[in-house]
């Protein structure tokens, strides 16, 4: 399969950016019309390179910037995103999520295990742009400068938890969770202890009445905030230990998922109504200020869930308020294989869409040389579980990669040690043609579309647009290309960069494969066919795709409606029809095809 091949696309889905799609409002569009690019504002263009320090002085244990070293500061910033809009929007981008740009700790960590806050989750500042990426005007000078492209703007926020800034007298290292049957509320450290907080009704009961009672924290552990950094956190409130769970390191099981810290990090106590409204006012001013579209949530599964269903829907309500009718909110619910059980558990008592982890490990699984293309059909099937059926699935942002799970590229290479650098772009490229046509919000992560590969996931996964010092991403060896992360890497004739600009156009062309119901017509258990319709109701349009995952040529049948009498092709040499109700096609290793059914 080679990218070029897809100018024998049809006319029609070719102009698709004269569509009416693309002429409508940007507000006006639904969340499933979008084509999403995620982004770390440090990792994508140094605009100002007087920020690189974000006004702090010292060393880089100071003020978290060295461009040698992967864990801290490289420099991207606000302006460099915006003076690279227009590249974005090239590839077929609508939607620009980036990391969070609230105010960092800038370091964390202890003695030779220090990093820096360069990816935006240790905020001390929810009301401030960090100085590293820029300042609050610069921020509205972006998110206007997309507006006025057409292109939506989500924001990552997180509720879960803060900096680490709490410590505990009694643990000044790595601290244990203890759980609520061991170390009540009611008894200070421990069951045995003294008692404290009377009246107390846990923190089941969730009123302002309630958690006035809760006046003694040493009910686990001891905890304080050092002297310096008594009042480091905005807005003020907090600064209360009182709205923190202070129960230690979460084990990732059971209770701790919620009420433990997040590797260190402050985590809050979310049951309080006094966070609720502090959060519901702290993120809404966001909205008001500059007219956000969306927000990405981060580690949401360890928020309770009576929080998100306070949350979600006031913040949707501020949204309409400040005229942004579709106001897309999407969660992070990380899970490790095809696990649609988990993400609809969420999707249907937290009131938000999830990010689509379970495509990710099923392309992942489909494309790896080893599986067939079961995963992709059992991933429609479960679709009925989400809250709205498949009505949610299709806002759920599907990605192949991302700054946490390492790659696809990397993801693939992990998998099939032994595979050619030809054989690793032939193979991304047909998991980004199975991501723009399959149901749910493409999402493009950052540097896929230059042909990155990282080592692994984590801080391996984030490397940079602009030319690296960082050992590790310079001995990358990048696919599609022979440039190196030792010069920037913002090619628009980069095979990957051409493919996906093409296959956005394709999509945002199309009804059916923005909107569309899905029908898997044919799959198997060993790499091969795989082949589904999306089919839009409102226009009547249907698209038939079909894929080769094997890497060897393919002849095969599979099902379609009856009534179909031809085809016209978007991409690729169309499908014959058999007889009523099949059709025979034939593809090339790791090719795929693209037709209109009439």
């Amino acid at each position: 399969m080679k990218a070029k091949s897809l100018v024998i696309a049809a006319s029609l889905f070719v102009s698709a950016f004269a569509s009416p799609l693309a002429a409508q409002a940007y507000r006006d569009r639904l969340p499933e019309d979008e084509v999403i690019y995620f982004v770390l504002p440090d990792r994508f263009a140094n605009g100002d390179p007087k920020n690189d320090r974000g006004g702090l002085k010292g060393g880089p244990l100071n003020h978290g910037f060295d461009p040698t070293h992967k864990g801290f500061y490289q420099g991207g910033d606000l302006k460099g995103l915006t003076q690279k809009l227009g590249y974005i929007q090239s590839l077929g981008i609508t939607a620009i999520w980036f990391a969070p740009i609230f105010k960092n700790k800038p370091v964390q960590g202890g003695p030779g295990q220090e990093s820096a806050g360069y990816h935006g989750y240790w905020i001390t500042d929810f009301t401030s742009v960090d100085p590293h990426f820029g300042t609050n005007a610069e921020f509205k000078a972006f998110v206007d400068a997309a507006h006025k492209r057409g292109m939506k703007v989500y924001m990552d926020i997180v509720a879960n938890h803060t900096a680490d800034v709490i410590r505990y007298r009694d643990c000044p290292g790595d601290c244990a969770y203890r759980n609520i049957a061991d170390y009540p509320y009611s008894r200070k450290g421990g069951v045995t202890g003294a008692p404290i907080n009377p009246g107390f009704a846990g923190d089941s009961v969730q009123t302002d009445e309630n958690f006035a009672k809760l006046t003694d924290t040493n009910f686990a552990y001891q905890p304080f905030v050092p002297k310096a950094e008594e009042n480091v956190k905005v807005p003020a409130w907090l600064n209360d230990i009182r709205y923190y769970h202070n129960r230690g390191n979460s084990y990732w099981k059971g209770e701790s998922v919620v009420y433990g810290d997040f590797v260190g990090l402050d985590d809050v106590a979310t049951e309080n109504p006094r966070v609720v409204r502090g959060f519901i006012d702290v993120f809404g001013k966001w909205i008001d200020d500059f007219g956000v579209d969306g927000f990405r949530i981060d580690t949401s599964k360890h928020v309770n869930s009576e929080f998100w269903q306070a949350f979600i829907p006031a913040m949707e309500k501020r949204a309409k308020a400040r005229g942004i009718p579709n106001f897309h909110i999407f969660a992070e619910v990380m899970v490790d294989g095809v696990d649609t059980a988990t993400l609809a558990r969420y999707n249907r008592t937290d009131q938000y869409n999830t990010l689509d982890f379970a495509f990710t490990w099923a392309v992942v699984e489909a494309l790896s040389g080893k599986n067939g293309p079961e995963a992709l059909s059992r991933l429609i099937a479960n679709d009925v579980l989400y809250r709205d059926g498949p009505s949610s699935a299709k806002r759920m942002p599907t990605f192949l990669g991302n700054h946490d799970i390492a790659r696809f590229s990397t993801n693939l290479r992990k998998r099939m040690p032994e595979i050619s650098q030809e054989e690793l772009l032939q193979r991304v490229q047909l998991g980004h043609a199975l991501m723009f046509t399959m149901r749910g919000v493409p999402t493009i992560y950052s540097g896929d579309e230059q042909g990155f590969v990282g080592d692994g996931g984590d801080q391996d996964a984030r490397e940079t647009h602009f030319a690296s010092k960082v050992k590790v991403y310079l001995d990358n060896d990048l696919i599609g290309t022979g440039n190196s992360h030792a010069q920037d890497n913002y090619a628009q004739d980069h095979p990957i960069y051409q493919h996906i600009a093409k296959l956005s156009k394709i999509r945002l062309a199309s009804p059916a494969l923005r909107r569309g119901s899905t029908i898997v017509r044919n799959h198997g258990e060993k790499p091969g066919l795989f082949a589904f319709s999306r089919i839009d109701e409102a226009s009547g349009e249907e698209i038939v795709v079909v894929a080769n995952t094997s890497d060897q040529p393919i002849t095969g049948n599979f099902e379609l409606n009856p009534r179909s009498t031809s085809f016209a092709s978007v991409h690729g040499a169309c499908p014959v029809l058999n007889a009523p109700g099949s059709a025979s096609v034939s593809l090339q290793p790791l090719d795929y095809v693209i037709c209109s059914v009439k």
